[in-house]
């Protein structure tokens, strides 16, 4: 199956199932459609953080409400994307200190097919799209290797 437009062994960051999902995850947060005429780069511009935004973010700091809900918009579109490749429904769980270190999974059944060790969220982001699409699709391709790895537990768990 392909689940993106290949150009010479390129897949466009747009174009990648994880990016659609989170594309999806985005608007069906805009109950008023304020962010109809918004382009989807607009709405991921927000996880693109350049070196120089980086260096001037503090090292220690809290994460504010925003950083925390583009965090789990992120992993719900790679659960999502998982959910998709696999026919397996996923369910993230989150648990964050408000230093902004934490703990992220997403299950399948009984399977945790994501564990991440979350720390320096104030700082999340991506210095471009590609390296967005490229991150998220790497947790879909983990998650979707547990699920095959051991089906019983993730389908019937």
């Amino acid at each position: 199956m392909n689940d993106a437009i290949v150009m010479e062994n390129t897949v466009l960051p747009l174009d990648t199932l994880f990016v659609k999902e989170l594309i999806k995850q985005w608007r069906a947060q805009d109950t008023h459609g304020a962010w109809e005429g918004k382009s989807d780069e607009m709405l991921l511009a927000p996880y693109i953080i350049t070196k120089e935004q980086r260096r001037e973010m503090p090292i220690i700091g809290d994460p504010d409400p925003e950083t925390l809900w583009r965090l789990e918009l992120f992993f719900n579109a790679v659960g999502l994307s998982i959910e998709r490749r696999t026919g397996v429904m996923v369910s993230p769980m989150m648990k964050m200190s408000h230093e902004g270190f934490g703990r992220l999974v997403l299950m399948a059944g009984r399977l945790i097919v994501v564990n991440k060790q979350l720390r320096d969220v104030h700082r999340f982001g991506f210095p471009d799209l590609e390296n967005l699409a490229s991150e998220g699709e790497k947790y879909v391709t983990a998650g979707v290797g547990m699920i095959e790895q051991f089906p019983e537990v993730a389908k019937y768990g």
